[in-house]
């Protein structure tokens, strides 16, 4: 039997440990919210602004816009976000929390994803570097369909 790598281990250890602290954030949310980590993730996001566009979003949340855009679509059917238009164009559409999402933002602390997010962006960019593309080589070498991925747990959090 070939004898298991420690540096093997160790990247699926910190692996686990960042997937342990988004699942257990997710189901909080879910549990005592009924929203998705993610949602709470981009409700969040729209706490902070007057009004962000789709895009505006996707960049606070770093993931691709078409991955927001199923997360928003899901918050505006459940009354926590609204499309409205922006006060200095009125072709451009912003999102903003209504009352509702509002109220519901402020029971609960920030998501995970800030804290990884922000655990990454205080790497070394040469680190930054480096993990990115050992992910995008394990992606590869996996075989990992190279569609945008979802936001994190979001299809656990249907409701909402």
């Amino acid at each position: 039997m070939k004898r298991p790598k420690a540096e093997t281990t160790a990247v699926l250890d910190g692996l686990r440990r960042v997937v342990k602290v988004l699942r257990e954030n997710s189901r909080a949310a879910e549990q005592a919210l009924g929203i998705s980590g993610a949602q709470l993730f981009v409700l969040e996001a729209l706490s902070d602004a007057q009004g962000l566009s789709l895009s505006e979003v996707a960049a606070r949340t770093r993931t691709h816009q078409s991955s927001v855009s199923v997360v928003v679509s899901r918050l505006v059917s459940a009354g926590l976000v609204r499309r409205v238009r922006a006060r200095d164009d009125a072709r451009r559409l912003v999102l903003r929390l209504t009352a509702r999402g509002r109220a519901l933002r402020a029971k609960e602390p920030h998501a995970a994803q800030h804290r990884l997010i922000d655990a990454v962006e205080r790497l070394p960019a040469g680190q930054r570097r480096a993990l990115a593309e050992g992910l995008g080589r394990i992606s590869d070498l996996m075989d990992l369909p190279r569609e945008a991925p979802a936001m994190f747990f979001e299809e656990a959090g249907r409701r909402g």
